[in-house]
């Protein structure tokens, strides 16, 4: 049976005296390198020693929203796939394109209305991924992601929000999921003091 989701753990190892909240995202390597990120995931008030465990489904979902408010039902997609928006009788639908992608790595979401932007949604595991704003007639939104995530500490994050740049260039530590089915994430460093370091991750207990 093919593997569907990588488990992941995430420990408080740190020192850390300010309940930080811990921000994993990972970036649309398709767009430019201004591309804003979205917080995938927040873990908040996971004390020192705590755990909190999660999935990283190895499928993404998408979904298309309009200028009216409407949001299209979640379609799960795989890398060369092209989306579109269209209206048909009962208004705006999102349905596979007959087209594939440009690339075999990356998803598309194409806006095929006569008028009026849509945004273009990516959702990894129900929550809100990345997502591309302002896509007018004729244009598209496209997706690509590397199995990594991008793991670290802010403040005042709240999970689906757009992050802005600054936030984005603190929050520097990669971490490869390739081949991984299990692994723990650990968070150590942190504290107050001269004896205070930078927070630091890296995995443990990986299972392939």
């Amino acid at each position: 049976m093919a593997q569907e989701n990588i488990k992941l753990n995430f420990i408080n190892r740190s020192n850390d005296i300010n309940n930080s909240e811990v921000v994993i995202f990972q970036k649309n390597v398709a767009e430019t390198f201004d591309e804003l990120a979205v917080a995938w995931r927040v873990i908040q008030n996971c004390g020192r020693n705590d755990n909190h465990p999660f999935n990283y489904p190895l499928q993404f979902q998408v979904c298309a929203s309009d200028s009216y408010g409407n949001y299209s039902p979640e379609l799960t997609a795989y890398e060369g796939q092209s989306f579109e928006m269209v209206k048909d009788t009962s208004g705006d639908v999102l349905k596979i394109s007959p087209t594939p992608a440009v690339s075999a790595q990356e998803v598309e979401i194409k806006n095929n209305l006569s008028t009026g932007a849509i945004s273009g949604n990516i959702y990894r595991d129900g929550k809100l991924l990345a997502a591309k704003t302002n896509v007018a007639p004729g244009q598209k939104g496209v997706f690509q992601f590397k199995p990594s995530i991008f793991i670290g500490t802010a403040s005042q994050i709240v999970e689906g929000d757009v992050m802005n740049s600054a936030i984005i260039q603190q929050i520097n530590t990669e971490i490869n999921l390739f081949g991984i089915q299990s692994a723990d994430i650990v968070m150590t460093g942190g504290g107050s003091g001269p004896g205070a370091t930078a927070f630091s991750f890296h995995l443990e207990n990986i299972n392939k």
